[in-house]
C-alpha cells in the first residue's frame, strides 16, 4: 500500500471513530437538554469554530507543509526551528482569541438571536459562549505540534490525540450535564455551559497524549538533525512569512463550515419569522447544522483525512517536480471521495428518517428527517471542498482559496434569507449547498489551469461509481420498502434502527460486491486490494 494511502486510513480512520463518537454522543445529550438545549450548544460553537481557525491562522497545516518542504531538502534544523516558532505564535493568538470571544460574548448573542429574544436568554446565550471560550487557550498551541508530526509523515501522533481529545471530551460532557440536570437540579444553561467546556478539558487530554510522542519520537528527531549536512538558515523574520504565506488560505479551509452556519445563525430565525414559520425556527437551526451536520460529517470524514495525509506528499512531489507522482496523487485522493462518499450520501438520503429517528427521536421526524435528507447531498461537497483547497495548497497556489471561497461565501449570503423564505428551513441548506459546489467547482477549475491536470480518468471513473451507486441506492430502497410492509419505522424507534441498520448493510454488500468485481477497488486504492485479490482465489 502506498504510504499516501496508509496515512490517510489512519487518519481517516482516526478521524472517523472521533466524528462517529461526535454522533454518538449527541442523542444522550440531546435527550438530557432537549431541542432549546441543542440551540444553545449551536450558538456557542459556531462562533467559537470560526475564532478557532482565526487565532490558529492555518498555522497548524502551513506547518505540516513548511516541515515537509525542508525535510525534502535536508535540512532539518529550519523544521524544528519552525516547531517552537509556530508554538510561541500560537499561544499569543490563542489568548487573543480567547479574550475576544470572552468579552464579545454577549454581542454575539445578540446578534444571534432574533428581536424578539428576552433579555435573560441573551445572557443565557452569553453564558455559554464564554464557557466555550477557554479551549482556544490551549487548542492552537497544541494542533501546531500535529502539524509538525504530520510534517514528518508520521500521522499516529495526530490520530491518536484527536481520538483521546474526542473521548475524554466527550465523558466529561455527558457526565457534567447528568449531574447538572439531574443530580443537582441545575439549569439548562448551566448545563449546556459545562458541555461547551468540555473542549478544553478534551484539549488538555490531547496535549498529554502529543507530549508522550514527543518524548518517545525525539530521539530519532534528533539523529536526523545530527545528520543534516546543510541548512538555509534563514532568519525568523523570513521564516514566519513564509509561513504565513503558506497559512492564510489555510485559515479558509477551516472556516469554510463555521462560516456558512454562522450566516445561517445571523439570518436564519429572521427570515423564518418573515416566512411565518416562526413555530418551526426553534430546533430547525441546530437540527440542521448541528444534529443532522453530525450525521453527514461521518462519510465527510474521509475527505478530512485525505486533505491532511495527501498535504505533505503533494508537496513533496510538486517540490522535486515528480509531475506524474504528482498527478497520480491528485487523481486517487479525488477517486476516493468519489468511490466511498457518493454511495454514503445517497444511502443517507434514502434512509433519512429512518437515521434522524434512530439517533434522536421520533418528535418531528416527517419533518426533521425530511430535512437531513436534503442536507445529506452537501456532504460531498463539504468533503470535496477539503481535499480540492489542500490540493491547491500543495502545489502552491493557496492563494485562490480566497477567491474560491469568498464567491461561496458572497453566494450563501445573497441567497440564503430568500430561499428560507422561499422553501422554509430547507432554503438554508439550498444556500449552502449552491455556495459550496460553486467553491469546489472554482478550485477543480484552478488545479486544472495550473498545472495542467487532466481529469478524464475520474471522470470515467466517476461514472462508474455512479452506475454502481444506482444498483446501490435500488437496493436500498427495495429493502427499506420490504421492511416497510411489517414495520413502522416513522413511529417506532427500534423500526427504524432495524431497518436502518438491514437497509444499510444490504446497500453496503451489494456496493462492495460490485467494485470488487469490476475491479475498482482494485484500480483505485491499489495493492490492498490485490493482496486481497490473491487470498480470495486461494481460497
Amino acid at each position: 500500500m502506498s504510504k499516501i494511502l496508509k496515512g490517510t486510513m489512519l487518519l481517516t480512520g482516526a478521524t472517523f471513530l472521533s466524528k462517529l463518537l461526535g454522533m454518538i454522543y449527541t442523542i444522550p445529550f440531546a435527550q438530557m437538554v432537549g431541542p432549546e438545549g441543542t440551540d444553545l450548544y449551536f450558538y456557542a460553537y459556531t462562533p467559537y469554530n470560526i475564532l478557532l481557525s482565526v487565532s490558529t491562522l492555518g498555522v497548524p497545516l502551513a506547518v505540516s507543509k513548511f516541515v515537509s518542504k525542508y525535510n525534502s531538502l535536508g535540512d532539518y534544523q529550519t523544521s524544528r526551528r519552525i516547531l517552537r516558532t509556530g508554538i510561541q505564535l500560537m499561544a499569543v493568538s490563542g489568548l487573543i482569541a480567547f479574550l475576544v470571544l470572552f468579552f464579545a460574548a454577549k454581542q454575539m448573542a445578540i446578534w444571534t438571536l432574533s428581536d424578539g429574544a428576552s433579555p435573560q436568554y441573551i445572557e443565557d446565550t452569553a453564558m455559554v459562549i464564554r464557557m466555550v471560550s477557554f479551549a482556544l487557550i490551549i487548542i492552537p498551541s497544541m494542533s501546531i505540534v500535529r502539524g509538525f508530526f504530520q510534517g514528518n509523515e508520521s500521522m499516529g501522533p495526530t490520530a491518536v490525540s484527536q481520538v483521546v481529545e474526542q473521548i475524554i471530551r466527550i465523558v466529561f460532557l455527558l457526565i457534567a450535564v447528568f449531574i447538572i440536570q439531574y443530580v443537582i437540579k441545575g439549569s439548562l444553561t448551566m448545563s449546556v455551559g459545562f458541555a461547551t467546556f468540555a473542549a478544553f478539558v478534551g484539549g488538555l487530554a490531547s496535549i498529554a497524549v502529543l507530549y508522550t510522542y514527543w518524548v518517545k519520537r525525539k530521539p530519532h528527531l534528533d539523529r536526523l538533525l545530527s545528520q543534516q549536512e546543510y541548512t538555509y538558515d534563514i532568519t525568523k523574520a523570513s521564516m514566519i512569512k513564509e509561513l504565513l504565506g503558506y497559512a492564510g488560505p489555510f485559515v479558509l479551509v477551516g472556516i469554510a463550515t463555521p462560516l456558512y452556519q454562522f450566516v445561517d445563525q445571523m439570518t436564519f430565525n429572521d427570515a423564518m419569522a418573515a416566512a411565518g414559520l416562526s413555530d418551526l425556527a426553534e430546533g430547525s437551526i441546530s437540527a440542521i447544522n448541528f444534529l443532522s451536520h453530525k450525521l453527514v460529517i461521518i462519510p465527510v470524514t474521509l475527505g478530512i483525512g485525505l486533505s491532511l495525509a495527501i498535504l505533505p506528499a503533494i508537496t513533496k512531489a510538486f517540490t522535486n517536480d515528480q509531475k506524474p507522482q504528482l498527478f497520480r496523487q491528485i487523481n486517487q485522493a479525488l477517486q476516493i471521495v468519489a468511490l466511498l462518499i457518493v454511495p454514503a450520501i445517497v444511502g443517507l438520503s434514502i434512509v433519512a428518517y429512518e437515521a434522524y429517528g434512530t439517533f434522536y427521536g421520533m418528535e418531528k421526524l416527517s419533518y426533521y428527517g425530511g430535512l437531513l435528507r436534503w442536507y445529506a447531498p452537501v456532504g460531498l461537497f463539504f468533503a470535496l471542498y477539503t481535499v480540492t483547497a489542500s490540493i491547491l495548497q500543495g502545489i502552491n497556489r493557496q492563494n485562490f482559496a480566497v477567491i474560491s471561497l469568498g464567491t461561496g461565501l458572497l453566494i450563501k449570503i445573497c441567497t440564503n434569507s430568500w430561499l428560507v423564505l422561499l422553501l422554509g428551513a430547507k432554503g438554508a441548506i439550498v444556500a449552502t449547498g449552491l455556495a459550496v459546489a460553486s467553491a469546489v467547482i472554482l478550485n477543480l477549475y484552478k488545479i486544472k489551469q495550473a498545472i495542467n491536470f487532466s481529469y478524464r480518468q475520474l471522470f470515467k471513473r466517476t461514472l462508474l461509481i455512479l452506475i454502481l451507486t444506482v444498483i446501490m441506492g435500488a437496493s436500498v430502497w427495495l429493502v427499506k420498502w420490504l421492511l416497510g410492509l411489517g414495520l413502522d419505522p416513522m413511529q417506532n424507534r427500534i423500526h427504524a434502527l432495524l431497518t436502518l441498520v438491514l437497509s444499510v448493510t444490504a446497500g453496503a454488500i451489494v456496493y462492495l460486491y460490485l467494485s470488487y468485481r469490476t475491479t475498482l477497488l482494485e484500480r483505485i486504492l491499489g495493492g490492498r486490494i490485490s493482496k486481497l485479490d490473491r487470498w480470495l482465489k486461494r481460497k
